[in-house]
């Protein structure tokens, strides 16, 4: 499991967050924080590569019940995307590995305490 950041100016370049030219991508979707915990990172990386990208959370913290739509750039081609999301709290993450982003549009992600486990919904 990737567990260190390496920031890479190429990948960055390909995810971006709020971009007007992004509204032709098929990955682009709307990521649910339904945990009861606050987020603070977001990692989308290709599911080849071997390494985290660059937070593209693009704030400072993602609240739950909040929902936040990740745009990518419309050259991106790739559909197997994998996805890391980092809690405030404790700095515990939860990983989801090869999503094909070009069937989801909407991924919402759910904490249950009793089975300390962190689960995702993809519409």
């Amino acid at each position: 499991m990737r567990k260190f950041m390496f920031a890479s100016a190429l990948m960055f370049g390909s995810l971006v967050a709020g971009n007007a030219f992004a509204a032709e991508a098929k990955q682009d979707f709307t990521l649910v924080n339904k945990t009861g915990y606050e987020i603070k990172s977001v990692f989308v990386s290709p599911s080849k590569s071997n390494d985290w990208e660059e937070d593209v959370l693009g704030r400072d913290t993602f609240a739950d019940g909040d929902s936040w739509d990740i745009k990518f750039h419309r050259a991106a081609k790739t559909c197997k995307w994998d996805l890391k999301v980092v809690y405030s709290d404790d700095d515990s993450d939860a990983v989801w590995d090869n999503i094909d982003l070009c069937s989801v549009s909407k991924i919402t992600i759910k904490y249950d305490r009793k089975k300390n486990v962190t689960s995702a919904i993809f519409d």
